[in-house]
């Protein structure tokens, strides 16, 4: 792995879309920039929990790997304050956005591996 695809690669998982915009592909960017963040911004609207590592829980461990996919956006919310409302009817909803935010994301960085590898176009 080059320096390009290890820069590229860090940038796809600090902000959606950034390591596609460094490799010229504008377009899905910016589209996966807007999906990526619109999910998350959902999830934390209706009440999503913000997954943290619990002793002794391999599942919570599994859940916030998932979560902290999303790069800044999961470390920002997190640093605003405690959320996912357990008493919320969307609590579930909600979470499972955000975990699904967050895994698109690690795909994305798969991808720009990828791209970057010369493995795709």
């Amino acid at each position: 792995m080059n320096k390009r695809t290890a820069t590229a690669m860090v940038l796809a998982f600090l902000v959606p879309g950034a390591g596609h915009f460094m490799l010229g592909r504008r377009a899905r960017a910016v589209t996966f920039f807007c999906i990526i963040v619109f999910m998350f911004l959902v999830g934390i609207a209706v009440d999503g929990r913000l997954y943290t590592i619990q002793q002794g829980n391999l599942l919570t461990l599994l859940a916030t790997i998932g979560s902290m996919g999303a790069g800044l956006l999961y470390f920002i919310a997190r640093a605003m304050g405690p959320f996912g409302d357990i008493t919320s009817i969307t609590f579930e909803y909600g979470t499972a956005f955000i975990l699904t935010a967050g895994l698109m994301n690690l795909l994305l960085v798969l991808d720009v591996y990828d791209i970057s590898e010369g493995r795709k176009e």
